[in-house]
């Protein structure tokens, strides 16, 4: 009986060895206490409730559906950060920045030199988006350029794009505020007519399904993951670091443009200083909380997109406890602190140290009751 007990115990212990292991363990772990913290604070927090919008449709509401519409760009961008970071090990600060300018174009061509639009078509937004996709990877190819040709180190190349980005976005719109007044495009940001799910949740899973096809069908993720292990080893196994480089900076600057296209879709104008503001260390934090190694090397995507979605939740959770927005880099910088400790090479030994004295315990108490 004694050695049945002993037994069950050493099981559960080695299972949750094998869980506190696994990848998604802290994303998870990370998002069940937030869920426990608001079922203490506040249990209406997780209602779900149906109401009339200033449109007069019929809309979802509540923090959970705000977690999933507002989390929907920081999800966009944690797809291309977590190549980037896994391909070039490092990150890019200037996301940012890009999303103003890819916002700034889509703008100056919907709007014109009038800086105003009280009509928009459907054709005019596809080419507007197009071209906004076009400038966000060319100068995402730019950034790859500087890492992959002149091997310098990713946050240093984008620091480039990060200080003269918005001022880029500004010069395109001759620093106007352009403004479209057609009710219809603000759908691509808010809700479409007879739909009561945001319509940023719809273009978040299409980018999310397209990645998974990618990774499935396509070598793209092997030959990432094998440059940021070893770029020597890949190139003598006939992949082309430099061209995986710049294609997941150029990756990156469409999931931008995507992200920008929902950003001036929901405000339907552009605040060059303050639109996308400080999302690249959210983005950057997601692919951290995701568990991914931001040396480069083995990733895991949903684990970045999982991420991204617990960052939405504390931001939305900060708010509910009616923490100012300025004060919110502090709260999310002792989170960066913690990952950083738990990742780090000194501390994750300490912890197989003391997996593995407490498992050789284990086993030498099952020995003595046998």
């Amino acid at each position: 009986m004694t050695q049945n007990k002993v037994e069950k115990k050493t099981t559960a212990s080695g299972l949750f060895g094998r869980l506190f292991r696994h990848q998604l363990f802290i994303p998870i772990a990370a998002l069940l206490l937030l869920v426990i913290f608001n079922l203490i604070m506040d249990p209406a927090f997780f209602a779900i409730r149906m109401e009339i919008n200033n449109a007069g449709n019929n809309v979802l509401l509540g923090s959970l559906v705000t977690i999933l519409d507002s989390g929907s760009e920081l999800a966009i961008l944690a797809i291309g950060m977590t190549l980037v970071t896994s391909a070039c090990g490092g990150q890019d600060i200037s996301v940012g920045a890009n999303i103003a300018i890819a916002g700034s174009v889509m703008l100056r061509i919907i709007c014109g030199e009038d800086a105003r639009a009280e009509e928009v078509s459907v054709g005019i937004v596809i080419v507007a988006f197009l071209v906004a996709a076009l400038v966000a990877m060319l100068f995402g190819a730019f950034n790859g350029l500087l890492v992959a040709h002149f091997n310098i180190q990713p946050m240093v190349a984008t620091l480039i794009l990060y200080t003269a980005g918005r001022h880029i976005a500004a010069w395109v719109n001759n620093n106007t505020l352009p403004k479209i007044n057609d009710t219809s495009f603000g759908y691509i940001g808010g809700y479409i007519p007879g739909i009561p799910i945001p319509t940023p949740i719809f273009i978040a899973i299409a980018c999310m399904a397209l990645i998974a096809l990618v990774l499935k069908f396509t070598a793209l993720g092997l030959y990432t993951q094998a440059i940021g292990v070893n770029e020597n080893s890949s190139r003598l196994n006939g992949i082309n670091p430099k061209a995986i480089k710049i294609l997941s900076f150029v990756i990156l600057g469409l999931c931008v443009a995507v992200a920008a296209f929902i950003k001036v879709g929901r405000n339907t104008t552009i605040n060059y200083s303050g639109v996308a503001k400080d999302i690249e260390m959210d983005a950057i934090l997601a692919v951290a909380l995701g568990g991914n190694a931001l040396g480069g090397g083995r990733f895991n995507m949903g684990a970045s997109i999982l991420g991204a979605y617990v960052i939405q939740f504390l931001t939305t959770t900060l708010y509910a406890c009616n923490v100012e927005s300025s004060e919110l880099p502090a709260y999310k910088a002792v989170v960066v602190i913690i990952l950083v400790i738990m990742s780090a090479p000194v501390v994750r030994d300490k912890l197989k140290d003391v997996g593995k004295k407490l498992k050789s315990k284990k086993n030498v108490e099952v020995k003595e009751v046998g």
